[in-house]
Order: structure tokens, then sequence, then C-alpha cells
């Protein structure tokens, strides 16, 4: 009898033994504790195939090795790169997404397809690798691991599929005319004529893009403000296309604005005094067309009487006058009160003393520590005019309170020369009658006895 009951605890040993292995195995799933946390972003220590190789009849995938996990980003596993041809690309196509969007391969006629595979990335275009084509495969910054740390810097791999690598290169700036202003995120487009597939990159914050080692000859370069994120033109997305020749280095500057088929329209007419009123059109004017006042006719109504304009001016032009025209009088008004007065004004340093804690006066060194980067920008937005979309028509007299009067523009034109006909109605309003004046003391209508 002795015998089971030894048996028995040996099984229920045994039994212990194996709970407290598999929870000791439970408690050293993850890493140990404690250390400094990870900060570093993600690093490419991969490229298949490497920057500068030759590969005929190249099949599989293109990768992108990095030294940990990154994350997936939603979306990540569908379409990107350059995709389509023509006119910047078909359009109508999907946005660029997630980690397909940090993905530009080109040239390419059609969708990329971008995976996602823990530390790396596959990138292959949907119709193969053709034969004696030179690839570029861009990574753009913003690829993110799983602590959040994010890659602030892009990588670039060339390679080819039989042809010899060109070393060509193309460089430029994407400008936004209407607002004045680098166009940062443009996709750029750069097609050898006369064929339809480009080669594509994105411009930086700067507007500045680079192309290296491309094939020389004509190119047909196009820069969009992609507004739906697919890397293609689409219509009414704002873009400017040009045609530069490419020996060793080409250069461009593209000034992205609306393209309409249709000519301005007056959306709005607006007195600014008894002789003015300020005209507003539904597109910017082409600035590189002067204004002249014989595009203009005024008539009163109801019976379109004739009234004779005196100037046509830009919006811009017509408020430097105004300011001139205020500050000559100010300083007449200045002169006469210190004739009056006997003597000229202390200088403004000796009437107000400073007080303590002001600002002081930015130096010569500060206002060039600021303006240094965008001296260039500026030096290149001089080079056009600026567009307008308002105009200030000025009358030959006076314009009668609570009238109508007619307005006829002839030959509107919008920035890519697109020109109407354009007309509006201005209601001159009547003036308000003065605030009667309730201050002062009721006249005593009392009789004397």
């Amino acid at each position: 009898m002795a015998r089971p009951a030894a048996g028995a605890g040996r099984q229920a040993q045994v039994a212990r033994l194996l709970v407290i292995a598999g929870l000791g195995a439970c408690a050293n799933q993850g890493p140990p504790p404690g250390g400094p946390p990870d900060k570093a972003p993600p690093q490419v220590v991969r490229v298949v195939p490497e920057s500068g190789a030759v590969l005929p009849g190249f099949k599989g995938d293109a990768v992108l090795q990095f030294d940990e996990v990154i994350d997936e980003m939603p979306g990540g596993g569908a379409r990107g790169g350059g995709g389509g041809g023509g006119r910047g690309g078909a359009g109508g196509a999907a946005p660029v997404n997630g980690l397909a969007g940090q993905i530009v391969l080109s040239p390419v006629a059609g969708d990329v397809h971008v995976s996602w595979h823990r530390n790396a990335i596959h990138v292959k275009p949907a119709e193969g690798w053709k034969p004696n084509r030179v690839y570029h495969l861009e990574l753009l910054p913003g690829i993110v691991d799983l602590r959040r740390n994010i890659l602030k810097q892009g990588k670039t791999v060339i390679f080819s599929t039989g042809a010899p690598l060109p070393h060509a290169a193309l460089a430029g700036t994407a400008l936004h005319w209407v607002e004045q202003r680098v166009l940062a995120g443009a996709v750029i487009r750069a097609a050898p004529l006369p064929d339809t597939v480009a080669y594509v990159t994105v411009a930086d914050s700067a507007g500045d893009f680079h192309l290296t080692d491309i094939p020389r000859g004509r190119y047909r370069v196009w820069a969009i403000q992609d507004q739906n994120s697919n890397r293609q033109l689409d219509r009414r997305e704002p873009f400017d296309s040009t045609t530069v020749a490419i020996d060793s280095s080409g250069s461009a500057v593209l000034w992205v604005f609306a393209h309409d088929t249709v000519g301005p329209r007056i959306r709005s007419i607006d007195p600014v005094d008894s002789l003015a009123c300020r005209i507003q059109f539904t597109a910017p004017l082409d600035p590189r067309r002067p204004l002249d006042a014989a595009q203009v006719r005024l008539y009163a109504l109801p019976d379109t009487t004739p009234v004779a304009v005196r100037a046509l001016f830009t919006s811009a032009q017509y408020d430097s006058l105004q300011a001139k025209a205020r500050a000559a009088a100010d300083s007449l008004r200045r002169a006469k009160d210190t004739t009056a007065h006997g003597g000229a004004p202390a200088p403004a340093a000796q009437r107000a003393p400073a007080m303590a804690g002001a600002p002081r006066a930015p130096s010569a060194r500060d206002t060039a520590a600021v303006h240094g980067d965008t001296t260039r920008i500026r030096r290149l937005l001089k080079q056009r005019p600026v567009p307008f979309d308002r105009v200030v028509l000025q009358a030959a007299r006076p314009l009668a309170p609570g009238t109508k009067y007619l307005i006829r523009f002839h030959g509107a034109t919008n920035l890519n020369g697109a020109a109407a006909d354009a007309q509006g109605v201005l209601t001159v309003p009547v003036p308000k009658p003065a605030a009667r004046d309730t201050t002062r003391a009721p006249r005593d209508t009392t009789k004397s006895p």
C-alpha cells in the first residue's frame, strides 16, 4: 500500500516543477526593464540593387532594409511611385498614401507595388522592370519606427537594367506665382521628349528639386501642386511646365498657377471714395499686360449715360498713390504746426525717453540673419510681375450718391491667356445723415416776468 502513495507524491512534485518552469518561461519573454529609451530614427543599412549597379535582366523586388522594425503606416501596402504618362500622368489615379507615399520610383508607366516586411520595404513596378532603363528609387523623409522616431533624411538609389548610367542633371525651383512663395512638396515630372514616361521627384521645403544621373536630351518639365496626392497632373490642379535642353546640366524655374480656359469675370464692385471704385475679378489678371483705361466703359443707369474714365490702376498702385498723398498732407500739416509754434519739433529720442526693457531696434546683422535664406527666393520672384485680381477705376467726375453705374471691362485676360469681356453694376451708397448732438443743455423757453 505504501508504494502507490510514493508514486503519487512523485507525480505531484513533477507537476509543481512543470508549473514553476512555465511561469519562468512566461516571465522571460520580454527584454529586461531599464536602460535609456531609443530615440534614434531608423537607418537604411542595405539596398538591393546597390546604387550605381548595372543589372541586365533584373527580376524580383528592389529592397530597402532598415536596422530595426519600421511602422507599417496605414495604407502602406498599396501602390506608389511615379506612375502614369502623358501630360504629367493620366488623371483619376488613386492617392499615394501611407508607406507607399514615402517611395518614388521612376520612370514607370503605371502603378508601383510597395509592401512592408517588418524591417524592409519591397518595391516593384506593376509593368515589371523594363530592359535598358535607368531607374531612380527615392525614399522620402518620414519613415517611422515603432517608438515613433522619424527618419528626417531621404535616400536615392539609381541603378540600370542594362543601359550605361548617364551623368546629366536637372535642378530648379518651384514657385507659387499668385501667392508669391515657394511651393514646398511640389511634384516634379521630367519626361524626355518625345517620350511621355517621366522621371519624378518631390521638391523640398524650399521648393528646390534635383534630378541627377538622367540621360541627355530635351525634357518637358512639370511642377504640380498635387492636391489629391497621386503624383500626377489632374484637372484644376495648379501647375507650370517648360522645355529644358540638358547636355551636362539644366535648370528651370517653374511658376505654378491654376490654369483656366474661361476668361475672368467680375465678382464684385465696391466704392472706394467719391471718384473711385474697386473691381474684383474671379481670377488673377495677367500682370504682363498693362492696364489701359480704354478697356473700361462706365455708364450711369438707368439711361446708360456715358461717364468719362480718368484712370485705371491695380489695387496696389492705387493704395500706394493714396499713401503717398496722405504722407504729403501730413508733412505739410506738420510744417504749418512748426511754423505756428516758432521752432522745429524735438527729435523722437528727446521727446520720449527709452523705456526700461523696451525692445531694441534690429541691427543690420539681425536683419541679414533673418532674411539671408529668403534673398534668393525674392530675387527669383522679382523675375515676374505679381498677379492681381483687383483694379481701381477712377472716374473723371464724382459718382452721384444713390445712383447705379454699369461697368464693362473689355479683354480681361487670365494668367494662361484666356480673355473675356466682363461687366458688373456699382451702387453708390447714400451718405448717412450726421448724428444729432444730444449733449447740449435744452434751451430755456420760459418767459421772463
